[in-house]
C-alpha cells in the first residue's frame, strides 16, 4: 500500500509585502546609512534648521520676543550695507586678521622647527607650546586682563620696567595698544594648533632627503630653504586658510578683555551682531548682518582655495 503525504503549500501572499522592507534595510546597511543616520539627524537639527531659520529671520522685522514680525524683504540687508557701524566693526575684524595671521603662522613654524630638532626633553617643549591651546577662552581672557595687562602692576609693565622702558601703558584702554594686546593674547593662546600641524608635517618629511643634501655639502640653512620649506608648502597653505577663517570669527577674547572698546576700536563684526540682536533686540537685522558676513567668509574661502590650487598646479609643473 502506498502512503501519500501531502506537502503543505506555503502562502505566497506575504512575500511581496516583506520584500521592499528587506531591500530597504539591505540598501541602508550596504551604504552605511544606518551608521551616519544619527549624525545626519543631529546635523539637520542643530545646523541646517538654525541656518534656514536665520535666513527667514533676516527678511523679516523680527524682534527678540518673536512677536510682530513682518516681511520686509531685503530692507535689512540694504540697511546693513549702509550702516557705518557695520563697516567699522568689519574693518576691526579685518585689521585683527591682518595683524594676527602672519605671526601665528611664523611662530608656529619656528616652534615646530625647534621642537623637531631639540634632542633633549622633547615632550616638555611640545607640551608647553601646545598646552595654552587647550585653555578655555574665558580663562585666557581673564588671565591677560587681570595678570598680564593691568596698568602699573601687570606682568607686561613689570617686564618693560625691568628693561628700562617706561611702564604704565594702557594696554587695553588705549586705542593705540588695545588691538595689539588682543593679538598678543591670541598668538600665545592659539599658536599651539599651528605648531602641532607643522610638527606633524616635519615628521613626515623623508629623512634620506636631508642625508643626501648633507652628503652634497648643504648646510643647515640650505637644507631649510631647499628641502624643509618646500616640503611644508601644502601645510602652510592649510594653516593660512584655517588661520584666516579663525581670525575672521574672533569674538571671545575681545568681548572678555575689552568689550569692544575703547570707543569701539576693537569691536569685531560678530560682537556687533550680538549687540544688534540681544542688546538692540533686532534679531532680523542681526541675522541679515550675520549672513552678509557669512557671504564674505565664503568668498575669502573660495579665493584662497583657488590660489592654493593654482600654486599646487604650478609646483607640479
Amino acid at each position: 500500500m502506498t502512503v501519500t503525504q501531502e506537502v503543505p503549500v506555503l502562502a505566497a501572499g506575504p512575500a511581496p509585502l516583506a520584500a521592499p522592507a528587506v531591500r530597504v534595510r539591505r540598501h541602508w546597511s550596504e551604504h552605511g546609512l544606518v551608521f551616519v543616520a544619527p549624525f545626519l539627524l543631529v546635523y539637520a537639527l542643530f545646523l541646517l534648521w538654525p541656518l534656514l531659520s536665520g535666513l527667514g529671520m533676516s527678511v523679516r522685522s523680527e524682534n527678540i520676543a518673536g512677536t510682530g514680525a513682518e516681511f520686509v524683504g531685503l530692507d535689512n540687508y540694504a540697511e546693513a550695507m549702509a550702516d557705518p557701524d557695520v563697516w567699522a566693526s568689519l574693518g576691526n575684524t579685518v585689521w585683527f586678521t591682518v595683524l594676527s595671521t602672519l605671526p601665528l603662522v611664523l611662530v608656529g613654524l619656528v616652534l615646530a622647527l625647534l621642537a623637531h630638532h631639540l634632542r633633549f626633553v622633547q615632550w616638555l617643549w611640545r607640551l608647553s607650546w601646545f598646552a595654552p591651546f587647550l585653555l578655555p577662552s574665558g580663562v585666557v581672557g581673564l588671565l591677560f586682563l587681570w595678570v598680564i595687562f593691568p596698568s602699573d602692576f601687570g606682568f607686561a609693565d613689570q617686564a618693560l620696567a625691568a628693561v628700562g622702558l617706561h611702564p604704565g601703558i594702557g594696554w587695553l584702554t588705549d586705542e593705540r595698544y588695545a588691538m595689539l594686546s588682543i593679538v598678543l593674547t591670541t598668538v600665545w593662546w592659539t599658536v599651539g594648533f599651528n605648531f602641532l600641524l607643522y610638527l606633524a608635517a616635519l615628521q613626515a618629511i623623508p629623512q634620506h632627503l636631508y642625508e643626501a643634501a648633507e652628503l652634497d655639502g648643504a648646510g643647515p640653512w640650505q637644507r631649510l630653504r631647499h628641502i624643509t620649506l618646500p616640503m611644508l608648502s601644502r601645510t602652510t597653505g592649510v594653516v593660512v586658510v584655517l588661520q584666516v577663517l579663525a581670525s575672521l570669527k574672533v569674538f571671545d577674547q575681545i568681548y572678555i578683555m575689552t568689550g569692544g572698546g575703547p570707543d569701539e576700536s576693537t569691536r569685531p563684526i560678530l560682537q556687533y551682531v550680538y549687540d544688534a540682536g540681544f542688546t538692540g533686540y533686532r534679531i532680523g537685522y542681526a541675522s541679515a548682518v550675520s549672513y552678509l558676513f557669512f557671504a564674505l567668509i565664503l568668498i575669502v574661502s573660495l579665493v584662497q582655495l583657488r590660489l592654493s590650487r593654482r600654486n599646487r598646479e604650478e609646483n607640479a609643473r
